[in-house]
């Protein structure tokens, strides 16, 4: 187990990575005009960060191996915060093409680098409460540009602001770089094995795994960004109304996992996917009976049920394929989660366009029965293989 010091440094450490993942959007009206940029660029510059992150949580296994988690978390907090204070600093939109590359790969390492630490070392209930935390951070950004933006000062006081509490995290990272652990645990990560990702899918169950763990990840992301256009286009709401209750899913998944941490003192990760799953389910469900009402509960239970999913696929990750191999399989995991989130929602917009947005619960509950096939497949694969031999 890590010292209380250390678990408030992880939690930091995710709001943090939560922080970037929402400015962007809620700055880009005013960021539009002032660099004469493209309305659609916003979605290039988030591309390239999702590249760049899929780049780096692949060799995060080498890089940990090379600087340890400690260390690598603490460069890539720096590398995160030159990042934003350079786009504030920006003179033209390509300049802020550029700086998603550094944003992206920071993104990627520590993202992948502290879930396999708390997988490796902490109780399930924290990993489900570190990514509440994440939540935390995606929700603390907006607040901060709101209050740049209404205070008359421009977008870039809001991209420094942020840029700021990301400087102050890294420097308490490398004050306490000693926290994460002695020679035992440089041993551990030097011991990591540094796989391939023809070698991590070679792994049994880790093909269905990490194509289940897409999935999920394609059916969060697709909700994340069309359900309030699902509420105007299919449900007859006023914008306003469906900006407001879109947010049910985002507060249904924060609230999910703090409650996900204390379920999960009794229930094993993979119940607590399980669990997940069927709330997904029900989610998908609610919102193909007529009623605005009836979509009210089922934003609210798709964002709970998507709540302990992923931190607990995270989890189980060194029961399912081994302590010595997490690191290199959760690096891939996190690039298929972000490969899920760049292509999927695309792709609904470009069915939605011929068939209606109200095919969305369809179209997500088609994706949740996969992602629920493939994770029962990789279990069946993971359990005969941790079953004791039968011989004599």
């Amino acid at each position: 187990m890590v010292t209380t010091s250390l678990l408030v440094i992880i939690y930091l450490s995710f709001i943090s990575l939560g922080l970037p993942d929402s400015l962007l959007g809620s700055a880009w009206p005013t960021m539009v005009s002032d660099l004469n940029a493209p309305m659609w660029g916003a979605g290039l510059i988030s591309m390239t960060v999702s590249l760049c992150t899929i780049a780096s949580s692949i060799n995060s296994a080498r890089l940990i191996r090379r600087f340890g988690t400690g260390r690598l978390t603490a460069f890539s907090g720096l590398m995160t915060a030159a990042a934003l204070l350079g786009m504030s600093l920006a003179p033209h939109y390509a300049f802020l093409l550029l700086l998603a590359v550094p944003l992206g790969f920071g993104a990627g390492a520590v993202d992948a680098a502290i879930n396999n630490y708390v997988a490796l070392h902490c109780e399930a209930k924290h990993m489900n409460w570190l990514h509440c935390f994440w939540g935390v951070g995606t929700v603390i950004s907006p607040f901060v540009m709101s209050a740049a933006l209404s205070s008359g000062m421009r977008w870039t006081a809001g991209y420094r602001a942020v840029s700021a509490m990301q400087f102050a995290l890294a420097v308490v990272l490398l004050m306490t770089l000693r926290l994460w652990g002695g020679e035992k645990t440089k041993e551990e990560e030097r011991g990591a094995k540094v796989l391939s990702v023809r070698q991590v899918l070679a792994l049994p169950g880790a093909k269905q795994g990490l194509f289940g763990f897409t999935c999920y990840c394609a059916a969060e992301s697709t909700f994340m960004l069309w359900s309030a256009t699902y509420l105007v286009m299919a449900r007859g709401l006023d914008a306003a109304t469906a900006s407001s209750m879109g947010g049910l899913f985002f507060i249904g998944m924060t609230i999910g996992r703090g409650v996900s941490g204390f379920i999960a003192m009794k229930l094993r990760p993979k119940q607590m996917v399980r669990l997940g799953q069927m709330m997904m389910v029900l989610g998908c469900l609610l919102l193909l009976v007529p009623g605005q009402g009836v979509a009210v509960f089922g934003l609210l239970f798709m964002g709970l049920g998507c709540a302990p999913v992923y931190p607990n696929i995270v989890q189980d990750t060194p029961r399912n394929f081994g302590a010595e191999n997490s690191q290199a399989v959760i690096g891939v995991q996190m690039a298929f989660a972000y490969m899920g989130s760049l292509v999927m929602p695309t792709v609904f917009g470009w069915i939605a366009d011929v068939l209606g947005y109200g095919i969305l619960p369809v179209f997500s509950l088609t994706i949740t029965a996969l992602m629920i096939l493939l994770f029962n497949r990789q279990q069946k694969i993971v359990d005969e293989r941790n079953a004791p031999s039968s011989g004599k």
